[in-house]
């Protein structure tokens, strides 16, 4: 079979385009923007549901809404789009061919197939068991099989992604080691190929179970080799999220990391530590032993944290270095003041890293502690938690980056540039504001996935505290700000490549392999795959922004630690 060297320049960044791998970003690109639009239409239903000032759906299709949400957003969406990096990071990054255009299609399409079979599993009414499809709760088996074929499918765009490495490396399209983002990248693939496995292991038994030819599934073991899965694919969302941190700070400033060693090391700790962060789902099961909990949820735990606080001081670091040496030295934050906040790829990267690290950064340790655990275990501060990771952290450095990609890699200007400027503001804060409420009502008691906190028409009902229906109405209109958020994106995200002005750019053009395929050196490009040095400490603002954040983290730890003394007595 004859190899496809079709090649383009875009001639603003120099970046190259491998034809079949740019089809293959665009095409991971749109599936994922479909399933945002699927699950953040689901995710208001439910918001409307919890506020119970409205209480839109009657329970059966609330939870039916809810498991749709789920899936979509913290699966569909996040891994057809993290697919698309990983192409981006190896193909185009390193200036290579794509390895097997082919089987990638095929992946491609499995995860389609997945995601399709999977949504009509719950749409026929017969599989609203959540995201966690805690057995012996059974879902229809088309549910697990669309699971199983979306991670098949999703493998297989891992191995060629390493293929792809291993293609850049044979035939020398870069020197020395794989720039810092596609290092990042390969974080979240080594992460992605555990998660997998460990989703394998435990939902084809289940699905043989739902069909008959399985007698029987532990609850136990599910829900540990369960959370090995659901809490890992929160992993590869960090590590690339991270990555594209990096690669706005390159794109945007010129940015190079401060000390490139130190932010690999980091990202190493989590391919070792950061997955076991699993724990602290199942530190209420009296099925695991204490030694097991306690190594979780410490030694290990610790380190992982010890990663996101490195690449929380290096990113804003490296940025404030590009700023100083570009005149901006006046005080502590002038390279901050100055920054190009007009740009939705820097202000939508800079509200998901402040938004990561103070309120998921510092709830996820708080969960991750076993004492402090008890306190917000299922409860609405868990999902408070991973909205401030998954989508103040995560989906928003996607938008960000999604905007630099339309013009690069769709050739289209943007449309509606003003509401593309203001998008990040308006889902960043309305999120944020979101997360923090619907945090402040777990740690009251709220349940996390009741759909009616008025246990209205129970035997044995509850009054909970004005404080916390006002919390839950506050996470509520937050919610609606942050939909409105998400939906602006969509618009200029669809309106941009159906409808937005074309860039005229050279078209592909065969490169033969002797040829070689290295672009003119751009300065996008030269930031985006070039090396950090070795490090050193000029950046004082970012020093103050890291104390800043270490007081808040101390304060709020003290804060729970006192709250968990006033139920001791209860013991």
């Amino acid at each position: 079979m004859a190899i496809n060297r079709m090649f383009r320049t875009c001639p603003t960044t120099g970046l190259q385009f491998h034809q079949p791998a740019e089809a293959l970003i665009r095409w991971n690109a749109v599936a994922a923007v479909v399933s945002l639009l699927v699950g953040g239409i689901l995710g208001l239903l439910v918001v409307l549901t919890r506020w119970p000032a409205v209480h839109l759906l009657p329970a059966d299709a609330f939870y039916q809404a809810l498991t749709a949400h789920g899936l979509n957003m913290l699966v569909f969406w996040i891994i057809f789009f993290e697919i698309a990096v990983l192409y981006f990071a190896a193909s185009t990054l390193l200036r290579c061919r794509l390895a097997t255009p082919h089987m990638a299609w095929i992946g491609f399409w499995l995860m389609v197939a997945g995601a399709l079979l999977n949504n009509y599993a719950v749409w026929r009414g017969d599989s609203s068991v959540m995201f966690t499809s805690y057995a012996p709760m059974g879902a229809h088996p088309t549910f697990y099989l669309g699971l199983i074929l979306f991670a098949v499918g999703a493998l297989i765009g891992c191995f060629v992604f390493l293929g792809t490495l291993a293609v850049a490396k044979a035939e020398k399209t870069y020197r020395g080691s794989v720039p810092l983002v596609t290092f990042g990248a390969l974080t979240a693939c080594i992460i992605a190929i555990f998660t997998i496995a460990s989703g394998a292991i435990i939902l084809i038994p289940t699905f043989l179970w739902s069909v008959g030819l399985v007698g029987y599934i532990d609850s136990l073991m599910y829900r540990t080799v369960w959370w090995a899965f659901g809490h890992s694919s929160q992993q590869i969302n960090v590590s690339a999220h991270v990555a594209v941190w990096y690669a706005i700070a390159a794109i945007v400033f010129g940015a190079r990391p401060m000390n490139e060693r130190v932010s690999r090391g980091a990202f190493l700790l989590y391919i070792l530590f950061l997955q076991l962060a699993s724990a602290h789902h199942l530190l209420a099961d009296p099925g695991l032993t204490s030694n097991w909990k306690i190594f979780n949820t410490s030694y290990a735990f610790y380190l992982a944290v010890l990663a996101s606080m490195v690449h929380g001081f290096t990113v804003p670091g490296a940025i404030e270095l590009a700023q100083r040496e570009k005149g901006y030295t006046k005080g502590l934050f002038e390279w901050l003041r100055k920054a190009p906040w007009g740009n939705p790829v820097f202000s939508g990267m800079f509200i998901s890293l402040v938004g990561f690290g103070f309120l998921g950064g510092i709830s996820g340790v708080v969960l991750g502690t076993e004492q402090l655990n008890l306190l917000m275990h299922n409860t609405f501060y868990v999902p408070g938690h991973f909205h401030a990771t998954v989508v103040v952290g995560t989906t928003l450095a996607f938008m960000a980056l999604t905007y630099f990609l339309i013009p690069v890699l769709f050739r289209r200007e943007l449309a509606f540039p003003k509401l593309a400027q203001w998008q990040p503001y308006i889902f960043g804060i309305g999120m944020s504001v979101f997360s923090l409420f619907m945090m402040g009502a777990g740690t009251l008691g709220v349940p996390r996935r009741h759909w009616d906190m008025t246990m209205a028409g129970n035997l044995l009902p509850h009054e909970w505290p004005g404080t916390a229906y006002l919390m839950v109405g506050l996470m509520a209109l937050a919610g609606i700000l942050a939909v409105l958020g998400g939906a602006i994106y969509i618009l200029v995200t669809v309106g941009s490549v159906f409808f937005g002005k074309r860039i005229e750019t050279p078209d592909f053009r065969r490169v033969s392999a002797r040829e070689g395929v290295a672009p003119a050196p751009q300065p996008v490009a030269v930031s985006l795959t070039g090396h950090g040095g070795a490090g050193h400490m000029a950046a004082p603002g970012t020093f103050v922004l890291a104390l800043v954040l270490l007081v808040s983290f101390v304060l709020y730890y003290f804060v729970n630690w006192k709250y968990l003394s006033s139920v001791w007595p209860l013991s």
